[in-house]
């Protein structure tokens, strides 16, 4: 193993990121250039641990970890299912917490239990195709939108949609309601394989420590 080498993380943009680097700090690791909301960098260090980070859109840290260009990932599990990239997923870290469901109008709930063949409109396509052909053995169109999916069933382009629940209220507000749970969603760590085995002592005690702390322990 080479001490002098970087560990680098991907981390999804936004509150996810704030939250990863909460967790981090519980366990000793910080990155002060990360605070500076006025900063350009694209690429962040820690000299002192030989850590490096940089903040991607979601959908992009399993590539970049799969492809090796970061050693670890932290992204919601929507993302990893749907990117369906060669990473090893190695904790839930518990927070970002919603559910993937089909919603629709109540209606559309018999359309589900006859399995008609049916329209769905999803951001994700590859969850709503694997759920609905692997798991329900029902023969659906899937039609991938990147906007408000809530709006296919308004205006007729589908039946039902598949997408994150939070709180509900926007399926609420809009006639429609959740008809069946695909799975439960959190942020998850990733990992790339090789790096797994390169950098095993050194990721497997940032595993355990991080686990420490989500499990209540001290360090």
């Amino acid at each position: 193993m080479n001490e002098e080498r970087y560990l680098t993380f991907a981390l999804g943009k936004g509150r996810l990121a704030n939250k990863t680097l909460e967790l981090f700090e519980q366990i000793g690791i910080t990155c002060e250039e990360m605070k500076d909301k006025n900063s350009r960098k694209l690429i962040f260090v820690n000299e002192e641990l030989k850590l490096r980070f940089f903040l991607a859109k979601g959908p992009d840290v399993p590539t970049y970890v799969e492809y090796g260009a970061a050693d670890i990932g932290v992204v919601g599990r929507d993302t990893i299912l749907e990117e369906n990239r060669n990473v090893y997923e190695v904790l839930d870290l518990g927070f970002g917490k919603c559910r993937m469901c089909v919603c629709g109008p109540s209606s559309a709930a018999e359309l589900l239990k006859h399995h008609e063949r049916i329209r769905v409109a999803s951001k994700y396509p590859n969850i709503a195709k694997d759920y609905f052909y692997n798991k329900k053995h029902q023969t659906v169109d899937i039609i991938k939108l990147n906007g408000s999916v809530e709006l296919g069933p308004l205006v007729e382009l589908s039946d039902v949609i598949v997408d994150i629940v939070e709180t509900g209220s926007t399926l609420r507000e809009n006639g429609l309601e959740v008809l069946e749970e695909v799975c439960p969603l959190s942020a998850r760590m990733i990992i790339n394989p090789v790096s797994m085995q390169m950098e095993s002592e050194r990721i497997r005690d940032l595993i355990s420590r991080i686990r420490k702390v989500l499990d209540g322990g001290a360090q």
